[in-house]
Order: structure tokens, then C-alpha cells, then sequence
């Protein structure tokens, strides 16, 4: 008798448990991932592919306020800034797409889209401009949407950025469908993320950004620092250790005269740190 063959005889067997989801009551959540991480299944799919999976069936459960990006990190434009302030916003930043808002942080009038200044600048360099005239519609949802829905939202709508509310009709932050697709397939880096060969950068404002995997010791190096790298290696090893688990976008540490806050990190790892030296008290 062939080996599969017992297999599927064996009551308690991968065939029969396979067979018994297949054919029996519907399956948890939680049943289907502790099915997924079943050492059979090591010659057919990839660890990556399996935690793929694992996270697919994860951001049904998924909250918006889980992953958004907290208001404090948004970069808004505002209405009424000259055109100049805001081509150099969205140069420095590199990012597609941008709140804007009026009086105040908490009223977002719509959204700017880089492509369509530059189509203004090209037809009209040297005309007024009025950003009203290029804002698109804002969609906000509440922090406890699932993000499932919200993606499924986002492919009817073809919106790519939604902005956050809290209960009280204030702005808790942002999201976008590229934070979505991270939460599944990991960190999407592109030619504005800093580059590998440069893990710390600074920024025109004093701050640094700092590639979670940067060493240690050249952290402290550049720095003139003393953390310790006996336990780990890396800046985000050391905010990990310190933090007792795996940080969310958005969380601060502050160590040694340091601020560390979580720029981008997905469910397997941190990617990228913001750093700020703190003002000792008087």
C-alpha cells in the first residue's frame, strides 16, 4: 500500500482533515489559519504564500484606525497657500495625492492630485493659480470599518486615499489603498522611499529617517550614540525589545534623548523610523 494511500485512511490524516472542512460545518477563521500553518502543507506553498494567505483572511478582521495613518503624520495642503508653498510640498513629499484643508486641520475641503498641478503649470506657467478648481471629492469613513469593505470601496469607486473620522466627526487620520494592499503583500517601496544605501537620511527639518535594518553600531556611529547591540543588531530590533512587541505605524518611543516614531511597518516587520533628537529640559 502506497504511502498516500494510508494517509488517507488514517482518520486524524491531512486528507481527512482536509475532507472533513471541505465536507463539514464551515470552517473559523481561526480553524482555517491553524489549518494553513500544518507542516504538510511545506511542499506545496511557500512560507510567503502562506502568510499571504494568513493575512488575507486577517484583514477581515482588520480595522481601519489599525492602519491608518494617524493625523499627526498627515501632509496637508492648505487652501489658501500660495502655489509656491504647495509645488514645494508635494515635491519634497513625492506623494500622488493630498488633503486639503480650509480654516482649520479638521475641515478637509478635497483632495489635490499632483498630476493634475502639473497639467496647470504646463497649460498655464505663469497664470493664478486656484486650487479650488482642481480639488477632487474627499470620501471619509470611520475608523472602525473593515478593511475588506474598504477595499472593495475603493476598486468600485476607483478612489485611492479615504480620509479617516473619529466618532466625533473630527480627522483621525488617512488611508490609502496602498497601505490596504501592504497589510496582504508587505512593504510596496517606491523610488520616494529612502534607499537602501543610505539608512540614515536627514530631512530639511532635523529629523532623520532611519531604515529599521540599519546596524547598531552605525547608528551609533553617526549619532555619537551608545546603544547597546549585544542583544540585537538593528535600530528596529532595538525599538521591538524595547517596545515588547511588534510596533504599528504611528507609535513613538523615547530612549536615550531620542524620539523613535514607526513610519512604515506591516504585520512581519518594521521597515522605516523617523528619529529626533529631544531638547534636554531646563
Amino acid at each position: 500500500m502506497t504511502e498516500e494511500r494510508k494517509q488517507e485512511e488514517r482518520p486524524n490524516g491531512w486528507y481527512a482533515r482536509l475532507k472533513e472542512r471541505l465536507l463539514g460545518e464551515p470552517a473559523s477563521r481561526e480553524s482555517l489559519v491553524e489549518f494553513l500553518r500544518d507542516d504538510r502543507w511545506e511542499g506545496v506553498l511557500e512560507p510567503e504564500e502562506r502568510a499571504m494567505l494568513e493575512d488575507v483572511l486577517e484583514v477581515s478582521e482588520t480595522q481601519v484606525r489599525d492602519v491608518m495613518i494617524p493625523r499627526s503624520q498627515m501632509v496637508v495642503l492648505e487652501r489658501s497657500a500660495p502655489r509656491e508653498e504647495i509645488l514645494r510640498t508635494i515635491i519634497d513629499c513625492g506623494h500622488s495625492r493630498f488633503p486639503v484643508i480650509g480654516e482649520e486641520r479638521d475641515e478637509v475641503v478635497g483632495i489635490l492630485l499632483a498630476k493634475d498641478l502639473l497639467r496647470f503649470f504646463m497649460a498655464e506657467p505663469t497664470g493664478e493659480f486656484d486650487v479650488q478648481r482642481y480639488l477632487r471629492p474627499a470620501t471619509f469613513i470611520p475608523e472602525s470599518k473593515r478593511l475588506n469593505t474598504l477595499l472593495k470601496e475603493f476598486r468600485v469607486s476607483r478612489n485611492h486615499m479615504a480620509i479617516v473620522v473619529d466618532e466625533y466627526g473630527g480627522i483621525a487620520g488617512l488611508l490609502t489603498i496602498e497601505d490596504v494592499l501592504e497589510e496582504i503583500v508587505g512593504d510596496i517601496g517606491d523610488e520616494h522611499d529612502p534607499r537602501e544605501a543610505d539608512p540614515i537620511q536627514p530631512q530639511p527639518d532635523g529629523r532623520y529617517h532611519v531604515r529599521a535594518l540599519a546596524r547598531i553600531e552605525d547608528f551609533n556611529e553617526f549619532f555619537d550614540s551608545d546603544f547597546s547591540d549585544e542583544d540585537y543588531d538593528t535600530v528596529g530590533g532595538l525599538i521591538i525589545h524595547e517596545l515588547g512587541q511588534l510596533p504599528r505605524r504611528g507609535e513613538a518611543l523615547r530612549l536615550k534623548g531620542f524620539l523613535f516614531k514607526v513610519m512604515q511597518a506591516d504585520r512581519r516587520r518594521v521597515h522605516l523610523l523617523e528619529v529626533s533628537r529631544e531638547v534636554p529640559a531646563d
